[in-house]
């Protein structure tokens, strides 16, 4: 929801940095992949009972995935490139409320039911996607991307608010897991819905 407003206030400065790093030989997948080992590091504090530690890789991990689009942008967009980029957010996705799991067991249950909506989720954005692609559709309101970005009620900006929300209040996690998760099912829902316009039979 927020995404399209966010870019547009975001991507000047990344922009130019990206221009920067790219004149230094900095490479796109480069930063795709010092994004992952952040987010991934910032899991790993979680499940270690340090998640207030864990913002700082997360952050950096984000402001990563950002900065490999616009070093792509100065340099050669490739579809490897965007296929590394959405491969490395899901797992980054996917880890951090795997390790707020192992931190406490207590969070299991709304855990996998978090789980659960990311997968339905990203399953609806990622067939869209797909779909829109066969079809020749394009869209800029998320930025120069390599995929077809469908619009939705929670989309990154949204998931990161939520991830920095957990480290600060974790003993919330459960309720926050459950009302998060049930948000994610209804932008499923609502993408499917759409959906049927968009791809009529």
């Amino acid at each position: 929801m927020l995404d399209a407003h966010v870019r547009r206030l975001i991507d000047p400065p990344l922009n130019r940095l990206g221009r920067g790093l790219a004149d230094r030989g900095v490479t796109a997948n480069g930063v795709t992949l010092t994004g992952l080992a952040l987010g991934l590091a910032a899991a790993v504090l979680i499940a270690l009972g340090a998640p207030g530690w864990a913002l700082l890789p997360l952050l950096a991990s984000r402001l990563a995935d950002g900065l490999d689009g616009a070093v792509a942008r100065a340099t050669r967009r490739t579809d490897y490139g965007g296929y590394l980029d959405i491969w490395s957010d899901f797992l980054f996705y996917g880890a951090i409320p795997f390790a707020f799991a192992v931190m406490a067991p207590e969070n299991a249950l709304p855990a996998a039911f978090l789980l659960l909506s990311f997968y339905v989720n990203g399953t609806s954005f990622l067939g869209f996607a797909t779909m829109a692609e066969k079809r020749g559709l394009e869209t800029s309101a998320q930025g120069a991307k390599s995929l077809y970005y469908s619009a939705g009620l929670l989309e990154g900006t949204e998931t990161i608010a939520f991830f920095v929300l957990l480290c600060l209040l974790p003993g919330w996690f459960a309720p926050l897991a459950w009302a998060f998760g049930i948000l994610c099912f209804y932008t499923a829902t609502a993408r499917v819905l759409a959906a049927r316009t968009v791809f009529p039979d």
